[in-house]
């Protein structure tokens, strides 16, 4: 898994596991997901900081709190599973996020 695809994969694990705008997640549950499906395991939770923060930037999630490295989240709305015709990739962007591909190579507009 390269480094574009960790925010892409982040996404469809928020889809598939924490869809609710009412549970919070970790960013080491997220981590650990990651990890059982291929992420490199040398790959710390600092690692993967920018890629959490750049998706509360986004406006996809917001920090509940925080105990040194771990964050909870949650939702601020539940997100779609969409298909860009552009990249021909499945992406997943929450309701209130602009439509436009999260994935760095593309960024069209959905």
């Amino acid at each position: 898994m390269s480094n574009t695809a960790i925010p892409l994969e982040i996404r469809r694990v928020i889809f598939e596991k924490f869809n609710d705008t009412n549970t919070r997640f970790t960013n080491d549950e997220i981590l650990e997901i990651l990890k059982g499906n291929g992420l490199d395991g040398s790959i710390t939770i600092d690692d993967v900081e920018p890629f959490f923060n750049q998706l509360r930037d986004d406006g996809l999630i917001r920090q509940i709190a925080q105990n040194f490295t771990t964050n909870w989240y949650k939702l601020f709305d539940v997100v779609e599973k969409i298909k860009c015709n552009s990249c021909n990739k499945e992406v997943y962007l929450g309701k209130l996020e602009p439509r436009v591909c999260p994935n760095s190579e593309c960024k069209a507009t959905l």
